[in-house]
């Protein structure tokens, strides 16, 4: 018995590192285009609008086919799902290494984009299904640092590669570290999960699939036209709705909807929305600040978000531990006065603001965030089972997905609003201390529903 506990760790080990490198990579690589897109509109002779595509098109691709992932789970065996997965994510890569366009490199991204999604989900399915319980914190830390740190780097990787190399590097870099993953997974990664004869109910995807496009691509259709825009989100929530009616009368539905039922997942699942609205809100305002008000580079204005990202990296690592000790409450109360205490130099922003002053006001509101996002996380799967565990991570990263694009949709629509792009900024960053109250607000409902069963 003995013999076997010690194989199970060695294998864990080697699951947990196989899959958060390859998530690492994935989300790092869902934000090094941000850098590089006045490169590539002028190489490629696109408009900004067009170019942003390779942003958006990778945050929408991303919500559409995250939902699929809980089915690809239950009816595939673990080693197919993750070989399969990153096999998609490496052949769009090498499309964008061999781009000599800008659609061929906007096909790199949206194929890209489908393997990232599938990859998020199934590492926190993952991690959660092959850990204890007791555990579970401590595993999900590691998860919630890799979530918030991938996207926070990738700007500054991409600033750094692009001061030597064009854009096409943003591409080769990544490609070889995707093919040792996969090696690895090929060599070391054992099935652990046993595939169940479903059925997929494709009406259920395709309904999926066209009320999410059309909610998320309403987003971009309200830039440019709000009357396209609106019909796109109405029409889309209508869909999603008989989505979610059909998934109710299911024997084995596309997405369990029912954990919505469960108020552990409900109310937490919300706070972690918000935790990574503030997040993605920030991360997108400040770089515009920089570089449009202080006239920095993208280089500078990447490194300004590192130290955060480091800083966010380190705090979820023992976030996670101090969650199974002590469980969530006073982690997010800490880490949501940490939030709004760093919000006062941002909704004060002026010309004259020091990038020193910005980015240790930054980093501070990034250690806050760690204090949430690991906890709102782990607590949001301790009422499911392992059998939902797939469905829960579907929906959280669906979700968490969707509103991070409106964070950052209306962000940029308030900042460019005003005449003045400082008071665009500072009324942008007020919206962010807005989802820091709703946060706590939503967590002090969690706490009030939990009392009586305690």
């Amino acid at each position: 018995m003995a013999a076997k506990t010690a194989i199970n760790i060695q294998t864990r080990r080697i699951i947990t590192a196989v899959l958060l490198v390859s998530c690492f990579i994935s989300l790092a690589s869902q934000t090094m285009m941000v850098t590089a897109l006045p490169v590539i509109q002028a190489d490629c002779h696109v408009s900004l609008n067009a170019a942003q595509w390779l942003t958006t098109g990778y945050t929408l691709i991303i919500g559409i086919v995250t939902p699929l992932s809980s089915n690809m789970y239950d009816k595939f065996t673990n080693r197919h799902v993750f070989l399969g997965t990153i096999g998609t994510f490496i052949i769009g890569t090498i499309i964008g290494c061999l781009a000599t366009n800008f659609y061929s490199i906007l096909l790199a991204r949206l194929i890209q984009a489908c393997a990232s999604g599938m990859l998020m989900s199934f590492q926190m399915t993952t991690m959660i299904s092959i850990y204890p319980l007791e555990k579970r914190g401590s595993i999900l830390g590691l998860s919630s640092l890799v979530i918030s740190a991938g996207p926070a780097i990738g700007p500054t990787l991409a600033g750094l590669i692009l001061e030597y190399f064009s854009w096409r590097w943003l591409f080769i870099f990544v490609l070889p570290l995707m093919i040792i993953a996969m090696m690895v997974g090929y060599w070391k990664l054992p099935n652990y999960s046993t595939p169940r004869p479903i059925k997929i109910d494709y009406l259920s995807v395709f309904i999926s699939l066209l009320g999410t496009g059309l909610a998320l691509g309403s987003l971009t259709a309200f830039q440019m036209n709000p009357w396209l825009g609106l019909i796109m989100l109405i029409a889309g929530l209508l869909i999603i709705a008989v989505f979610v009616k059909r998934q109710l009368g299911l024997h084995n539905p596309m997405l369990k909807v029912q954990i919505f039922t469960y108020a552990s997942f409900r109310w937490m699942t919300l706070v972690g929305i918000f935790a990574f609205m503030i997040l993605l809100g920030t991360e997108q305002l400040l770089p515009i600040f920089t570089e449009k008000i202080l006239g920095t580079g993208s280089f500078v204005s990447g490194l300004i978000l590192l130290p955060g990202a480091i800083a966010n990296a380190i705090t979820a690592s023992f976030v996670g531990r101090l969650y199974d000790q002590y469980g969530p409450k006073w982690l997010i109360i800490i880490g949501g006065v940490i939030m709004l205490v760093a919000s006062l130099p941002l909704v004060t922003i002026t010309k004259q603001s020091s990038l020193w002053w910005l980015t240790i006001a930054y980093t501070i509101r990034m250690i806050g965030n760690a204090f949430v996002f690991s906890p709102a996380l782990s607590e949001a799967f301790s009422g499911l089972s392992k059998a939902e565990n797939s469905h829960g991570t579907a929906l959280n990263n669906t979700l968490r997905q969707v509103f991070g694009a409106v964070s950052v949709t209306v962000c940029v629509v308030i900042a460019n609003t005003p005449a003045s792009l400082v008071l665009g900024i500072r009324l942008g960053m007020w919206l962010t201390v807005i989802f820091v109250v709703l946060m706590l607000l939503s967590f002090g409902r969690y706490l009030t529903l939990k009392q009586p069963t305690q």
